[in-house]
């Protein structure tokens, strides 16, 4: 039993050895898919997408009327923030803001899609984040959502308005697509499709080619081999020609 698992084991590394030679010996179609794929992903990240950019504003979440001095100020502070999120994303709040800003072309549900409310982590804190393909514009929703939230919840919680923590400022670099990063994908892309195709041509070729071949598949032992060189002379071909017992 164990001597039958040695060989399994020896042949499995024998056929793992044997496509690391494969993939060896066709480096260069590894290295042109790699290119090839790499520089496609970059034409296509800088021709084909739309570069978007990203401005946050933020509001602290506790306004004058409210303290945290114990455990239940801080889970009434936690709860604030859910239902600062919720006020920040609702439609009269997003209406307002379309409609101050004359982006009243843009759906209720496209303008939704631009924006997105989160809370840093052990904080009171509601970021207010919009993304839009012009730096200004992406500033410009971001602070008027900030406003017109804090105008919200003074409204809606009868307390005082929210404190504006700080404002969008307009973004100088893009926040999307990533270029290096589509570029890398896209060469590991390439090299994992022309890895893929020269193994399994190595695993469908089922030619005999060396005198290992013949005992392997054949299981025949080789007496001879002998091979012959291309010749004009007679018409013929040369090939290599081996005798199996």
């Amino acid at each position: 039993m164990e001597q039958n698992n040695a060989i399994q084991n020896e042949e499995q590394e024998i056929d793992l050895l044997e496509l690391f030679h494969a993939l060896r010996r066709k480096w260069y179609m590894l290295l042109a898919a790699l290119l090839v794929f790499a520089l496609a992903a970059g034409a296509g990240t800088k021709l084909l997408i739309t570069p978007q950019y990203q401005s946050s504003a933020m509001i602290y979440i506790l306004t004058k009327t409210t303290s945290v001095t114990s455990l239940a100020d801080l889970q009434i502070g936690s709860q604030l923030t859910i239902d600062f999120e919720t006020l920040a994303m609702s439609r009269p709040v997003i209406n307002k803001v379309r409609e101050n800003l004359g982006l009243e072309e843009i759906s209720y549900e496209e303008f939704r899609g631009l924006l997105t409310v989160s809370n840093p982590a052990d904080t009171r804190i509601l970021q207010i984040t919009a993304t839009h393909p012009d730096p200004e514009t992406a500033q410009e929703i971001a602070n008027a959502m900030a406003e017109a939230t804090a105008d919200r919840v003074a409204e809606i919680m009868v307390t005082d308005r929210p404190t504006i923590v700080e404002e969008a400022v307009v973004a100088e670099n893009p926040s999307s697509p990533n270029l290096l990063k589509n570029v890398l994908l896209g060469g590991m892309v390439g090299l994992f499709l022309a890895a893929a195709l020269i193994i399994v041509r190595h695993l469908m070729d089922d030619t005999i080619k060396t005198e290992e071949d013949v005992e392997k598949y054949l299981q025949l032992n080789t007496i001879a081999a002998f091979s012959y060189n291309k010749k004009t002379s007679g018409g013929e071909t040369g090939k290599k020609r081996r005798k199996s017992a």
